[in-house]
């Protein structure tokens, strides 16, 4: 079977093909076609998962002012829909199950993981489906909680809203923040961490796991005062993070 191509002719992710064909058939009277190059138009070639996932109601309702492709008085839950399923949400992404035995006690680190899939770190801060919870331990990594980023996105400030979902964890771990959005993160008393390469999130933590037993300073402060020390890391600890 040939991949998905998009209007420029480029191949397309299966899963991007997939979004957009879910997206387009949540819109009421859709020209599918259309919608499609419209996308095209306004994201540019070749439409990526990375670009969907930035999408807007605001960017929807701009690309269906051609009569062409659908009414542009199509109410704002059919938008909202377009727009998740664009984002992945609504998709099977195979949700992780919290673990049943989390490890309490000193030296435990709460740590956020920006996901889309499985319990993969594969999301932006601003654009991820949820947050995976780690608790991190020298000898235990468990997953004590997934929450959906979806009641942020109606708020005024969007990255607040998100680093509020996360504000009782000492790190953050996501493939790419924006500045505005890290100092709002930092502000919550969260470090953020950008590890671009994404990967499985249990092996990335795996390697923060590998570092308790010694820490560095910035990881010092956290295990000993808690989340609130994170607005004083330094700057060679923000450079080590770019």
């Amino acid at each position: 079977m040939n991949a998905p191509v998009s209007p420029s002719g480029s191949p397309v992710t299966r899963e991007a093909a997939l979004r957009i064909a879910l997206a387009a058939r949540s819109l009421p009277d859709v020209n599918v076609a259309a919608f499609v190059r419209a996308l095209g138009d306004r994201l540019g070639t070749p439409v990526t998962e990375d670009k969907l996932a930035r999408v807007t109601v605001a960017d929807i309702k701009a690309l269906l002012q051609g009569d062409e492709i659908v009414d542009p008085g199509v109410d704002n839950d059919a938008l909202k829909s377009a727009v998740r399923y664009l984002w992945g949400e609504g998709i099977d992404d195979g949700s992780p199950i919290p673990d049943a035995e989390l490890p309490e006690g000193p030296g435990l680190l709460r740590v956020a993981v920006a996901s889309n899939k499985g319990e993969m770190l594969d999301g932006h801060f601003g654009s991820c489906n949820r947050f995976l919870v780690y608790l991190v331990t020298e000898s235990q990594i468990a997953l004590a909680e997934v929450r959906s980023t979806r009641s942020a996105e109606d708020a005024e400030d969007r990255n607040v809203a998100r680093a509020a979902l996360i504000s009782d964890c000492h790190l953050a771990y996501m493939q790419s923040i924006g500045g505005p959005a890290a100092a709002k993160v930092v502000r919550a008393g969260i470090h953020p961490v950008k590890y671009p390469v994404g990967g499985a999130a249990r092996e990335v933590l795996a390697q923060l796991q590998g570092t308790l037993k010694c820490p560095p300073p910035w990881l010092a402060k956290v295990l000993g005062t808690g989340a609130s020390s994170q607005r004083r890391y330094t700057a060679d600890e923000e450079e080590a993070d770019a």
